[in-house]
């Protein structure tokens, strides 16, 4: 749980992924829409995968990914994010990192 902790801090968002996952690359996509370059950690390319998976799981992810941290703090996984944009509550959390402000 350490080394998630360490990935996904001191960045402003983070989203742990797998190259297989068609709801990581969709929730990419959302964020790279809204104006926003994550900080991608694919993770079946770290020799840990298994340990960071069981660590997302932990920290309250349902699936291990996608997991979108922001500011440090887990947003959650796909359904959550989601929820967050539908609600209009997504864009006010992530607007210091956006890349151009309205």
């Amino acid at each position: 749980m350490d080394k998630v902790m360490r990935m996904s801090s001191g960045k402003g968002v983070v989203i742990f992924t797998k190259n297989s996952c068609c709801l990581c690359y969709a929730v990419q996509i959302l964020f790279r829409d809204l104006r926003v370059q994550p900080t991608i950690h694919e993770i079946d390319n770290d020799p840990d995968c298994l340990e960071i998976e069981k660590a997302l799981v932990r920290l309250g992810c349902p699936n291990a990914v996608p997991a979108v941290f922001v500011s440090g703090k887990l947003v959650g996984s796909t359904n959550e994010v989601m929820s967050l944009h539908l609600s209009g509550s997504l864009v006010p959390l992530i607007k210091p990192y956006q890349l151009f402000h309205n």
